[in-house]
């Protein structure tokens, strides 16, 4: 499953992952490698929460990133 991750260092430094599909799930870490691992765990986390009470699991994404140069 693939899922958007929006990722943005706070005040102190530290990088906050959290996922627009997945209501509450945010994670964070000291560098945004770290940040993305945890938040990679925490979708894992709540899709298995979701799976265990029955919940429907929101849809994966399908989508590109372009860019354009000048």
């Amino acid at each position: 499953m693939r899922y958007r991750v929006l990722l943005e260092q706070d005040e102190d430094g530290v990088y906050v992952a959290e996922v627009p599909a997945l209501p509450g799930c945010i994670s964070q870490g000291q560098t945004r490698a770290e940040a993305v691992t945890n938040i990679k765990e925490a979708i894992a986390g709540y899709v298995e929460s979701l799976t265990a009470h029955g919940d429907p699991i929101p849809p994966s994404i399908n989508e590109e990133v372009v860019e354009v140069l000048p």
